[in-house]
């Protein structure tokens, strides 16, 4: 049985009123995603407050479908950059912690991945 391709979820935040760079970087994820032969889910973009705060209404919609389509293809959540998570560290690894256990991982267009540190944070992988 071959596995389907991965399913990229693309995630921004956008505080600001001009969307003219958010949507080069949506247009950059979804190029990155068709060159590597990624299906595109759909974009979950979390707006004004929401993109500062950890607790995301569009980043939470984002990993209930990624939970329900991790056990039947690679699921990735793909960013333009780490930032696009969150500037702050120790949120950034938050957030990426809840995709990892969503059962996916993180990317950017600047094929940078933390897919094999969260195989081993959720048991799907060795060190």
């Amino acid at each position: 049985m071959t596995t389907p391709p991965p399913l990229a979820f693309i995630y921004d935040r956008n505080v600001i009123q001009s969307t003219q760079h958010l949507d080069m970087r949506l247009t950059g994820c979804r190029n990155y995603a068709d060159r590597h032969g990624w299906v595109v889910a759909d974009q979950w973009i979390d707006l004004g407050d929401d993109a500062l705060e950890e607790a995301r209404p569009r980043f939470g919609a984002l990993l209930e479908i990624m939970r329900r389509e991790a056990p039947f293809r690679p699921v990735i959540c793909l960013v333009h950059n780490w930032s696009r998570l969150a500037h702050d560290g120790g949120l950034r690894s938050a957030l990426q912690t809840r995709v990892a256990l969503a059962g996916g991982y993180c990317a950017t267009t600047f094929d940078e991945s933390d897919e094999r540190s969260h195989a081993v944070l959720v048991g799907r992988g060795d060190a």
